[in-house]
């Protein structure tokens, strides 16, 4: 008996010393996950942001020497990350700004990452041409949270959250997982911070992040090139990253020169896009007459419908509604229609979009197109992120196009009027890295085929998923302006004289008008023409004649991308959408120019072109099926004859015996057609 009892001591002890164990880790994993308060939040009025230059005695060129009167095409990058964001050194990016930049010039960069053995020769990149503007626009959120986790000189330096940051703690996961936990170790904050980094009022982030911030102005000044050359053009930016329900809102926010706020509001700041734009609005536009921003919404294919849906969906009185749908209008002008996480132009199936399917919908798509998806018709969505949950139309650019012209009948003003660019999102600074021959990834980890052909990625407790051979390239952005200067540029993306591709440097040019020459194309004058008698792309249609009741004459043409190893053009689409009179969307696409039938085809063995095809096209159109009483828009979509896809020429790089099973997918496409897309062109009845 004495045993037993003594037996029974001992184990309630040992219970007892288990609990006070747990009770101890539960309170030590509680204080090394604290978040700050509301309670001891630094009070600080982001309105009183300083808005200046960190650079009052530069000199600049009054103008550049090179001018074009009628504007011409040139090529760059708005979405670029380097290690100072977040989720690039969680992958063990170790790439600056000026490295970023001095690859953009065509200068060579070492993919090495963070941990790699002194010994490890890391792959090489060059990008296949120089670009003409670039923009550096990494997270404003974690800004400095990042920086203090890597500062042994700081306290944060050894908290937990530290620690798993920079993998010096590992999870029990695989090794592909390992970045991914990393970059989870900051993302489960969410919008608040940690205080174990930050402080108890977070004024240590804060103060650290404006100090990065600084920084990179200093870069991007740096490599501005003020002569009269005007041979690279940077701008000062960031990204807003915001969530809502695993649902993207971010934001790439461009500044027009370097007169800008020296704190960036961050999603941890304001939870909501319009808390972005009251407060850029009030502080840079309206706060100071030298400073001016614009913001790109991007990869709204993530967002469940959240990106675009309509203001007069939800519940507001109208005025509340009107004076949000002017606000956007005025901060948003442009849209990224296509970038390493997928194309965000348009996808088929969705129930609500009336017309016929579009086959080259199917371009680039993080969820397969032949999955069977529910339309999350006039609600908002969720899971966007985690590539789950409805799909909404809008969520993608050609149907936000269309519901922007029905908030224009609703509201007055059109909250979506939006150009179009098109971003690569490298977290590597690799903007534009190269050809779909020569793929380099975006996130580090990607640098070697293996990883960039994993079919699909789920982290544990389903805290993120992703399919890596789903991922592409990404694109580049085109403006036409009459020189590569900072204001020449902005100006142009305010007033969406803007084109994306998925990559090539493919010219494409977008005009209409009442009266425009059907001949405009044989003119040697043609572009003076086009400017004199119609409007680019970007703009309204301007009144139409009186009793006018036939189409406008669009005029469509693109060049081919002139460097060496590029394709050759198949055909010119005008794309349009109009709402009914019973609010339906719809679509219809028209070949215009050039040859679907040309006989062009790409060899899966070899991935050789072979095949007619067309260096230029140029062609005019009047829309059949127009309707004077009825609102449409309409953008040209440009293809190249069919060529493989980065991840054939991969699987082709591989021993057919050690090929993972990615390479026999029948849901990966290994021949795709790369594209142009311009900005739209919009018309409105007159009544």
């Amino acid at each position: 008996m004495k045993r037993l009892l003594s037996l029974a001591k001992m184990i309630a002890w040992s219970l007892l010393a288990i609990l006070l164990l747990l009770a101890a880790a539960g309170f030590w994993l509680r204080y090394e996950f604290a978040r700050v308060s509301s309670e001891t939040l630094e009070p600080f009025d982001w309105r009183t942001v300083e808005v200046a230059s960190l650079f009052p005695d530069r000199e600049a060129a009054d103008s550049c020497a090179e001018q074009h009167p009628h504007k011409r095409a040139w090529f760059g990058a708005l979405h670029v990350h380097t290690a100072a964001s977040y989720d690039a050194t969680s992958f063990g990016s170790t790439v600056t700004a000026d490295q970023a930049y001095a690859f953009a010039r065509g200068e060579p960069l070492a993919i090495a990452l963070r941990g790699d053995p002194p010994d490890f020769e890391a792959p090489t990149v060059r990008i296949s041409s120089p670009l003409d503007f670039m923009a550096v626009t990494d997270h404003a959120e974690s800004l400095g949270e990042a920086q203090l986790c890597y500062d042994p000189r700081v306290h944060a330096y050894d908290a937990l959250v530290c620690k798993l940051y920079r993998g010096d703690v590992r999870l029990p996961v695989e090794e592909r997982l390992q970045p991914i936990m990393r970059l989870v170790s900051f993302a489960i904050f969410g919008t608040q911070r940690s205080m174990r980094i930050c402080g108890e009022d977070g004024s240590r982030c804060r103060l650290r992040a404006a100090n990065v911030w600084k920084d990179s102005q200093r870069s991007t000044q740096q490599w501005q090139d003020a002569s009269a050359a005007c041979e690279f053009t940077t701008f000062h930016a960031y990204e807003y990253t915001l969530a809502e329900d695993s649902s993207n809102l971010h934001r790439n926010v461009i500044f027009k020169n370097d007169t800008v706020p020296q704190n960036l509001l961050s999603a941890k700041e304001a939870p909501t896009p319009q808390q972005l734009w009251e407060w850029l609005d009030a502080t840079c536009i309206e706060g100071n007459p030298t400073c001016d921003v614009l913001a790109i919404p991007h990869n709204s294919n993530w967002s469940s419908g959240r990106m675009w849906f309509p203001y007069s969906n939800l519940d507001l009185p109208l005025a509340e509604q009107q004076r949000l749908a002017t606000l956007r209008a005025r901060l948003e002008p442009l849209a990224e229609i296509n970038q390493v996480k997928g194309d965000s132009e348009c996808r088929n199936g969705i129930a609500s979009v009336i017309g016929a399917p579009d086959e080259h919908c199917d371009f680039e798509k993080l969820r397969p197109p032949r999955e069977a998806i529910q339309d999350c018709g006039e609600s908002q969505g969720s899971q966007g992120m985690l590539l789950s949950g409805c799909v909404s139309r809008y969520s993608y650019v050609r149907y936000a196009l269309t519901a922007g012209l029905a908030e224009h009948d609703k509201l007055g003003i059109n909250p979506f009027k939006l150009g179009i660019v098109a971003a690569t999102d490298t977290h590597n600074g690799t903007p534009a890295a190269g050809l779909e021959s020569t793929p380099t990834g975006s996130h580090g980890y990607d640098r070697t085929r293996e990883n960039r052909l994993l079919g699909e990625i789920d982290v544990p407790g389903k805290v993120a998923k992703g399919s890596p051979v789903r991922y592409n390239p990404g694109g580049i952005a085109g403006v036409y302006a009459h020189e590569n200067s900072r204001a020449a540029l902005f100006d142009a993306m305010r007033n969406r004289e803007t084109f994306g591709t998925s990559g090539p440097r493919i010219t494409p040019r977008f005009f209409a008008g009442w009266q425009l020459p059907e001949d405009i194309c044989s003119q040697s004058d043609y572009l003076a023409t086009a400017y004199e008698k119609g409007v680019p792309m970007g703009r309204d249609l301007n009144v139409p004649p009186a009793n006018w009741t036939t189409s406008p004459v669009f005029l469509a043409s693109a060049a081919a991308d002139a460097r060496n190893g590029s394709n050759l053009l198949q055909r010119l689409q005008i794309v349009k959408g109009w709402i009914d009179a019973h609010g339906q969307t719809h679509q219809a696409v028209y070949d215009v120019a050039g040859d679907p039938n040309n006989g062009a085809s790409v060899d899966p063995a070899t991935c050789a072109t072979s095949g007619p095809g067309f260096r230029q096209l140029c062609t005019t159109w009047r829309d059949p099926d127009f309707d004077p009483a009825t609102a449409a828009v309409y953008y040209l979509r440009v293809l190249e004859n069919p060529s493989c896809r980065w991840s054939a020429h991969d699987c082709l790089a591989i021993e057919p015996s050690q090929r993972p099973a990615s390479c026999s997918d029948a849901d990966i496409p290994w021949a795709i057609q790369e594209r142009a897309w311009t900005s739209p062109i919009w018309f409105h009845p007159q009544f």
